[in-house]
């Protein structure tokens, strides 16, 4: 369009081509391109949104934020304070076994089921998939033993189970790549505009 400024990327433009393509297979699908998904498109975005509220990133909260209302707007999602109850979620997940005594590891898992538990009648197996999540994000063995001794018994149909952890490591993937360009991108560009290079 004349006469409207176009913000150039930092990572070059055949770059966001592909961080664009790779978000169109973590999240909505290429046709005939994408592997099936076995996590609905709402169930992903949560665990982006609790991912980039895990990485801080403003932009990320934002942008699944607003993608995660649309959706629960067109499934007719049930009334449910999420944004409230995510806080929650990514402050227990903050916790981890190297960080804390042996007594005190057991009473965060059992106070963890009992939160789980909560979050579970309100979107069934959510709580777990984000624990999935953030502890493959933060490579925490310890999280990943306790979240997937849940999602084994929650998914127990042949294939599921494959099938949720391979939609959560996407979701992770993308996530991770998202929230570091996109808390980075300010500070290179600050950097950038000192030298007298306005990207």
């Amino acid at each position: 369009m004349a006469g409207q400024a176009v913000r150039l990327s930092i990572q070059g433009q055949p770059f966001n081509d592909v961080l664009n393509e790779l978000h169109a297979h973590t999240f909505t699908g290429s046709p005939g391109e994408s592997d099936p998904f076995t996590l609905s498109e709402l169930e992903r975005e949560y665990i982006a949104y609790a991912l980039a509220l895990y990485y801080q990133c403003d932009h990320c909260v934002q942008h699944h934020g607003r993608a995660i209302e649309r959706l629960r707007k067109q499934t007719g999602a049930p009334l449910w304070l999420w944004q409230k109850e995510f806080v929650k979620l990514v402050l227990f997940l903050r916790t981890s076994r190297t960080e804390v005594s042996s007594l005190e590891w057991v009473g965060w898992v059992e106070a963890w089921r009992r939160f789980a538990g909560w979050v579970h009648l309100q979107h069934p197996g959510l709580a777990c998939n984000i624990a999935y999540a953030i502890g493959i994000a933060r490579v925490d063995e310890h999280l990943l033993e306790v979240a997937f001794e849940s999602l084994s018994k929650l998914y127990l149909e042949d294939g599921r189970l494959l099938g949720v952890i391979r939609d959560i490591d996407r979701v992770v993937v993308f996530m991770k790549a998202a929230t570091s360009k996109n808390r980075t991108d300010p500070i290179l560009r600050r950097q950038l505009d000192s030298c007298g290079l306005n990207v």
